[in-house]
């Protein structure tokens, strides 16, 4: 009964979502308070729908209910409960109903936090969200039903897939689709603006907040991404330009060109026109990214749909709102105002700078991920774009953009100094310098990219600071006037900082476990000893578990150094009954920063000999604590009271008393 209560509550939410798409803004262009008002119940109405729906489909995992195909395809009786319950998200159908719910989410929030909106406006974006919202229900109700019934129910389920039985399924797509999906309150803000017809530096401030909660989730989402893939897959890298990867990556680029530029349009009532197509384009992306996933024109890990079906629905949903945005964009651009001027060297100008490049990176990556697509679709040619592609055109974009983050917030507005930025970087820079020296001299003169590396992080990281630290009055004011000061900072001070930091501490990590990292690949055979990173590392010999839907072998290998015990390593080979596929799990070893780890290959299991991989992979976790650090230094701007979303109007002003004549 709870399937069928989530399935109606999902038609009833398309019902209201109907209606918060149309009232809401005909009350807005008519000045009607009371159908303006239905967009807030609305809002809330559609979540709360959303979420009951959602909570049935859970439900149904949870209890391992083989009767709802979704749940058979996905799940089986024996699953750890931590896995029945994610199974929910881990296949196209349920985790559509997580986007959505996601986007309800979103809807709501806005509709109970949006009190310093102007009624108009909030009207028409809580429409033009709804207007999303319509669009998936849609797309969920006829192509990607959840709640369909089997009827006989089987006794047991096929399994979840088993790479996705881990504990990353419960981090990684909640996040992602809390950034992806977050990007559409931009772009309900934007069309909404475009609807009006009023753009200024109020409506950025409206803005900012939600791009930045978004912006946050998904660098906290791709970095989990990131990590997930590294230890599951068992191939010891990071990052592989997969064309899903991508679709993630390229609507942070665009997002963090949007918070930038969002803060020029607050500050300086300039780029209106870019922004607003920012906006636009940034959701567009996250849509893009959707279509890519769920339409089978790719064959990846990641990919959750193979039917071309649901990709002529989701390919609709994109020309309908990417190109019904930019028609509206293009009809409304020449009645918005340019803004205000500044000078080239300005913080404004490297803001824009910014921009420039992480929107010029953005189309690189665009026209690597989608060029062997197109290709093939016209001449029947398959190629495969893959890193070289991306090294040779993504990182000579960035290496500019990022020697150049340090000067950004040490620029006045409307007219900075150069200079004055420059004498103020010197210690910096020299630290920089001297870390390149450094490395070449530890390398005897040779790898030259990796020493700049180095010394572009340190530039970084340093640089960061030196923000703050002026700012704070030193090194002429006393350390008690320094100190005052310095917490007396606005809290967007400090995540600026905080987030720039973090950037200092990924680029360290990647140089590192880029330049420095070893490889080795042999069979060992019980009592060999294998060496790598400062490690002796012994092969005991090969047990078998059980586990509770898999078997596996599990090789033992133990860790010394210097000749003390350093501890044990034990990567298995799992294989999965009711799926029939087998799965690599890596064993891995953290000291400090870096990382031994081990991955299994093929065995011999009359001989005892087994395959390995092994790598040492120095600072490799400073990839990820950075992208942790710069999710942090968001949160920490978010928390500032003028970019706080709801934020409580301003006393008015105490009216003076009346003098009495005569008194």
């Amino acid at each position: 009964m709870i399937v069928e209560t989530g399935h109606y509550a999902l038609i009833l939410a398309l019902g209201i979502a109907l209606v918060q798409s149309v009232l809401p803004l005909w009350g807005a262009r008519t000045g009607d308070t009371r159908l303006m008002a239905v967009g807030i119940s609305a809002a809330l109405g559609t979540f709360l729908l959303i979420a009951l729906a959602f909570g049935g489909l859970v439900a149904a995992y949870v209890t391992s209910d083989f009767s709802v195909l979704n749940v058979f395809e996905n799940s089986h009786s024996q699953q750890p409960l931590i896995y029945k319950f994610t199974s929910a998200w881990g296949n196209h159908e349920g985790s559509m109903l997580l986007w959505v719910l996601i986007l309800g989410l979103f809807g709501a929030l806005v509709a109970l936090l949006g009190h310093d909106l102007p009624p108009s406006l909030k009207a028409t974006v809580l429409s033009v969200q709804a207007w999303v919202t319509v669009a998936f229900l849609l797309f969920i109700l006829t192509t990607s039903n959840p709640f369909i019934r089997l009827m006989p129910p089987p006794i047991e389920g096929q399994d979840l897939n088993p790479i996705l039985q881990d504990l990353g399924l419960a981090i990684h797509p909640p996040l992602l689709y809390l950034g992806y999906v977050g990007f559409s309150i931009a772009f309900s803000f934007a069309v909404a603006a475009l609807i009006d017809g009023r753009v200024d530096a109020a409506w950025a401030r409206w803005v900012r907040p939600w791009t930045l909660a978004a912006w946050v989730f998904l660098t906290l989402g791709i970095a989990m991404g990131s990590y997930w893939a590294y230890y599951e897959l068992g191939w010891g890298g990071w990052w592989y330009w997969d064309p899903v990867e991508n679709a993630s990556f390229m609507p942070w680029l665009a997002g963090t060109a949007l918070l930038h530029s969002a803060l020029v349009m607050e500050k300086r009532a300039a780029l209106k026109i870019w922004t607003i197509l920012l906006a636009i384009l940034t959701f567009s992306l996250s849509l893009m990214g959707t279509f890519l996933v769920r339409s089978g024109v790719l064959t990846s890990v990641h990919a959750f749909a193979t039917d071309p079906t649901r990709g002529v629905f989701v390919l609709a949903i994109l020309v309908v709102f990417i190109g019904g945005s930019l028609a509206l964009f293009a009809a409304r651009a020449g009645t918005l105002e340019a803004g205000g001027l500044f000078a080239p060297i300005s913080r404004e100008g490297a803001l824009v700078f910014n921009n420039l490049f992480l929107t010029t990176a953005t189309a690189t990556v665009l026209v690597g991920t989608l060029y062997p697509l197109l290709l093939e679709v016209l001449n029947g040619a398959k190629i495969s774009v893959g890193a070289p592609f991306f090294d040779l055109t993504f990182a000579p974009l960035m290496v500019p953009l990022l020697i150049a983050v340090p000067f950004g917030p040490l620029l006045a507005w409307k007219r900075g100094d150069l200079w004055a930025a420059t004498q103020r970087l010197y210690v910096s820079a020299g630290v920089a310098l001297a870390v390149i020296i450094v490395v070449l001299a530890l390398e005897g003169g040779a790898r030259v990219l990796s020493a700049f590396g180095f010394g572009l992080a340190a530039f970084l990281m340093l640089g960061s600071l030196t923000d703050l630290f002026f700012r704070a009055g030193l090194p002429r004011a006393g350390p008690s006037v320094a100190w005052l000061r310095f917490i007396g900072l606005p809290r967007s001070a400090f995540g600026t900082a905080i987030a720039h930091f973090g950037l200092g501490m990924t680029v360290l990590g990647i140089v590192a476990a880029s330049a420095f990292q070893t490889e080795l690949v042999t069979t060992v055979k019980p009592g060999d000893v294998l060496r790598s990173g400062g490690y002796e590392i012994r092969f005991e010999g090969m047990s078998k578990r059980e586990g509770p839907n898999y078997s596996e072998e599990v090789a033992h290998f133990a860790l010394s150094r210097g000749g003390v015990a350093a501890g044990t390593l034990e990567p298995t080979k799992r294989a999965y009954p009711a799926r029939q596929m087998p799965t690599t799990e890596s064993a891995i070893h953290t000291r400090l920063m870096s990382q031994l780890y081990l991955a299994l290959g093929d065995s011999d299991s009359n001989g005892g000999a087994v395959v390995v991989r092994v790598w040492w992979k120095p600072l490799v976790t400073l990839i990820w604590l950075g992208a942790v650090v710069m999710g942090f230094g968001g949160m920490v701007s978010l928390a500032d009271r003028r970019l706080r979303v709801g934020a409580p109007a301003r006393r008015k002003a105490a009216k003076p008393a009346r003098t009495e004549v005569g008194a």
